[in-house]
């Protein structure tokens, strides 16, 4: 079955490339730029060919460009491809937001990987090392059937567990849920914490605190901290803890936080994003 890689000598492209090299799929890869086809020679040793090469027979069209791309690329190449082709973005943000071209004889699939969790059971160092995923670390991936016949998810799921492998776990949701884990979750709430809690690691520093033992201090609250409140142990904070997230959350965040989960503020994310 051949599949058409778009944008495979991108950082994504490439670690597409090296999960589909080797599978049951032929793949046809299409790169515009003399450095990505440099890249992709040099990490997976294969080539490029021509858009409309690649677009010939290809059962299903992965898209692994930028977001702020999809429109463009999608509707360069959409009168290009055969009915019942099944054309695959990486993110739920450009179909999310509209960008996909009108053709109802074609199947929209979207896919995203959840990376490699914090609490994993792995034991080899590579794969321990691995925090992006898809190379030696089990993950989980999200996937959605956005168009198309029901039996085409099965397709589409088989080929985001070649691209995103090892896998974990896979679920299917929709394009709608997909937006709110990401940017909501994940980016909006998920990031933006983390980049406070880098910045609060800076300021004790400035303040005197020696930075190596700032640092162990904050992972290893992370961790144990992290474990609790997600379910991973039983436990339960000290009544000094929860005095501290008492005055601590209100200091830090909005009472309205949870608002960013509202459909006209993913929708405006989104817009931003793409």
């Amino acid at each position: 079955m051949k599949i058409a890689l778009i944008g495979a000598g991108g950082k994504m492209g490439v670690r597409l490339s090296a999960n589909l090299k080797g599978s049951r799929f032929d793949v046809a890869h299409v790169e515009i730029t003399e450095a990505g086809q440099a890249r992709l020679k040099d990490a997976v040793g294969v080539s490029c060919v021509a858009l409309d090469d690649a677009l010939a027979g290809a059962r299903a069209v992965i898209l692994a460009v930028p977001d702020t791309a999809i429109k463009a690329v999608s509707h360069g190449l959409i009168d290009k491809v055969a009915p019942g082709t099944m054309i695959i973005a990486l993110d739920a943000a450009a179909p999310f937001a509209g960008h996909f071209p009108k053709r109802d004889d074609v199947t929209y699939f979207v896919t995203h990987p959840c990376h490699p969790p914090i609490f994993n059971e792995e034991t080899d160092m590579v794969a321990k090392r691995d925090y992006f995923g898809g190379v030696a670390a089990r993950q989980a991936i999200v996937s959605a059937l956005m168009q198309g016949p029901e039996e085409d998810f099965a397709l589409g799921e088989e080929i985001a567990k070649v691209i995103f492998q090892p896998i974990l776990r896979s679920h299917r949701v929709s394009v709608d849920e997909m937006a709110l884990l990401e940017p909501g979750l994940s980016e909006t709430v998920c990031a933006t914490l983390l980049v406070v809690m880098k910045e609060a690691l800076d300021e004790v520093v400035r303040r005197g605190v020696n930075e190596q033992a700032a640092r162990d201090f904050l992972l290893g609250h992370l961790n144990i901290l992290g474990a609790v409140v997600m379910g991973e142990i039983q436990g339960e904070f000290s009544d000094a803890c929860n005095k501290a997230i008492n005055n601590g959350k209100p200091r830090l965040m909005r009472d309205d936080w949870i608002g960013v989960f509202e459909p006209d503020e993913i929708k405006e994310s989104i817009r931003r994003i793409t």
